[in-house]
């Protein structure tokens, strides 16, 4: 346990092994107090130790057993260093030493009677100095005594400003906790903590937490995207709202895909196959909606305006492409044609698709289209919504449909319903051993009330007649009952009255969450490759987050809502979506009231923001906060409190 902090920059080196050592592992360790956990480490054929503390030599020397292990190291092919400052790391390496796989920093201390401000501002220096000399998925290593950490794998656990606040500090520097476990200092041959207010006396290290950092993928905000497509047979391009662009075209249904998603339709696809005639609808279908979407919230959809294209460049003329290409505004919080942009020339007004139910209707009116086949098509669509784990602006919806005899049709329903249901419990009972409670709700049911934001849409599209839910432990009290499909019916408008059409609609974002025990639908759309590694070929497995305890930083907004206008709250959450790159976790309305002298209303919110797979600094948060309340008055036209 050594201090950190110092002014000397100039190591005294000991003599070490040779350039060989270069193509192994190498292994940094900080603050040696006698070098005992050093010694403990080397020896092994495959790792390159270099042991460093704060202390000179001849400091170190003097406690007890030091002068051993040091030789101990030496002999082994360790490089020893001495007088090294953990918060100035590269100044010590040359740039060809400079990258560890591991760092190794036990029971880190300012000395003396320092307290946790000092000691957290040493840990903010100590993990800047390691993001210069660690590889890219390098590890870094700091034990901590029971409670310093500040984690909830802390018991017991301290109020959080009386801890060292370990995550938040390391998420200034871009890392984040990737595991945590105790530190058992009976298992490490020779181990001798020591160096108790800067002397060399041992103190007490029961209930000791070692936390395992990696490297973060940093926070990305992306560039304005124009996405082109082909829609009425002319090739239109568009621009992708801002919120949408991480998450357009990232193709999680494609055949080199082994997204979660992926195995999950193509599980539920095989075992239907088995009991009905089934044909998958794979091409593309439209980004864009053009059509009736009345009994539907306009502020849950992207809307698109497409405007004429401005003078076409000569190689467009020379390919006869001429005005075939739309230019489009993205019209994020408004709905109607007299909102858009002054000066902006409407041609047709169109949006995201947010369900490909209406699809099914060009599915049951093709020619081709044969009654008692089980029709199968899937694609990721996109709505607006309120924020939370498990609400999605996009996901990947699976529709299927069915031509039967009149009469039959509950038949139908009930067949398709149960394999949908024993496929979903086999696979949960495959991955973690204990079975989903899967229920069918009829749509006229009071339980209804409480279904999740993708059965309220659905809903709004069309009429239902049941609702296909989930009920976990692991989820939320608030969201036990979790739907995941509707089932609707209809008459088959194109034949005789012989005929109904059963149409199923699946969640595969949130069935593939359930499945793998994922609590936050971001996790989906992570561009983290530790996600993609726990499903090695399209293995469906419980999900490890490599994201651990991540810090949440609370930030209060409140503002007069301009008179007699309802205030929308999607738009709302849709705008700190947009600012944050999808880091809010939570947003809550914590207070209103009305001001008798002029009528005007007020809102407060409490926003949180908490990133489940990457670092989040405060000072980052506090930027997006600013960002966030200038958006809300420009775009919502409130005034700010």
């Amino acid at each position: 346990m050594q201090p950190g902090v110092s002014s000397e920059r100039r190591a005294e080196v000991s003599p070490s092994g040779s350039d060989e050592m270069a193509a192994q592992r190498r292994v940094l360790l900080l603050g040696e107090g006698n070098f005992s956990f050093a010694a403990s480490l080397c020896g092994d054929a495959g790792t390159s130790v270099v042991a460093t503390c704060y202390e000179s030599e001849e400091e170190v020397s003097m406690r007890g057993r030091a002068a051993e292990n040091i030789q101990r190291l030496r002999e082994r092919g360790a490089e020893v260093m001495f007088s090294v400052d953990c918060t100035k790391l590269k100044d010590y390496f040359l740039p060809a030493k400079r990258e560890f796989e591991c760092i190794y920093f036990n029971f880190p201390h300012c000395g003396r009677k320092a307290g946790v401000v000092k000691n957290r501002e040493l840990l903010a220096h100590f993990f800047h100095s390691c993001a210069e000399v660690l590889t890219e998925e390098g590890e870094v290593h700091v034990a901590l005594c029971n409670g310093q950490g500040g984690t909830p794998a802390d018991q017991p656990r301290r109020e959080w400003h009386n801890s060292w606040q370990i995550v938040a500090v390391a998420a200034g520097a871009g890392f984040i906790l990737s595991n945590v476990h105790p530190f058992k200092a009976e298992t490490i041959h020779g181990y001798k903590c020591t160096g108790y207010r800067s002397q060399d006396k041992s103190f007490c290290i029961e209930g000791a937490l070692n936390h395992i950092f990696t490297r973060s993928m940093p926070l990305v905000y992306f560039k304005p995207m124009i996405c082109e497509i082909e829609l009425e047979s002319r090739r239109i391009s568009f621009q992708v709202p801002q919120v949408l662009v991480d998450k357009i075209n990232r193709g999680f249904l494609e055949l080199n895909s082994n997204h979660p998603v992926k195995t999950v339709k193509e599980k539920l696809t095989a075992v239907l196959s088995q009991t009905f005639p089934l044909q998958s609808i794979d091409y593309c279908l439209p980004l864009l909606f053009q059509g009736d979407l009345n009994g539907v919230c306009h502020s849950n959809i992207f809307w698109i305006v497409l405007s004429p294209e401005e003078t076409p460049c000569t190689e467009e003329m020379a390919s006869g492409r001429a005005n075939a290409i739309l230019f489009c505004h993205v019209d994020f919080y408004r709905d109607t044609d007299d909102n858009v942009q002054e000066g902006c020339q409407i041609s047709k007004q169109y949006c995201l698709r947010p369900s490909l139910s209406p699809h099914a209707q060009a599915v049951i009116k093709s020619a081709a289209f044969v009654p008692g086949t089980l029709y199968v098509f899937s694609g990721p669509v996109f709505r607006k919504c309120l924020i939370s784990p498990y609400s999605m602006p996009v996901f990947h919806e699976m529709v299927f449909v069915c031509a039967v005899n009149t009469g039959t049709e509950n038949s139908c329903i009930e067949m398709l319903v149960h394999k949908i249901k024993n496929s979903i419990h086999s696979l949960h009972q495959t991955v973690s051993g204990f079975p989903l409670n899967i229920s069918l709700q009829e749509a006229t049911c009071s339980e209804t009330t409480e279904l999740n934001d993708f059965a309220a849409f659905e809903s709004q599209l069309s009429k239902i007649q049941y609702f296909l839910c989930v009920e976990v432990d692991t989820l939320d009290s608030s969201e036990k009952g979790l739907c995941v499909g509707v089932i609707r019916t209809a008459p088959y408008e194109l034949a005789s009255s012989d005929f109904v059409v059963v149409s199923a609609s699946l969640n595969l974002d949130l069935v593939a969450m359930l499945l793998c025990g994922i609590q936050d639908w971001r996790m989906l759309w992570t561009s983290d490759r530790r996600f993609l590694r726990q499903f090695p070929r399209g293995e469906l497995r419980l999900f490890k987050s490599f994201s651990l305890y991540p810090p949440s930083y609370v930030h209060d907004v409140s503002f007069w809502v301009p008179d007699g206008e309802q205030f929308d709250e999607v738009a709302f959450h849709t705008i700190a979506r947009q600012v944050s790159g999808e880091t809010v976790a939570s947003i809550r309305l914590i207070d209103s009231f009305h001001q008798s002298e002029t009528g005007r209303k007020s809102l407060c919110y409490r926003v949180t923001f908490q990133s489940c797979d990457k670092a989040l600094s405060r000072r980052e948060v506090a930027s997006m906060q600013l960002l966030c309340r200038e958006e809300l008055k420009k775009r919502l036209h409130v005034a700010l409190r």
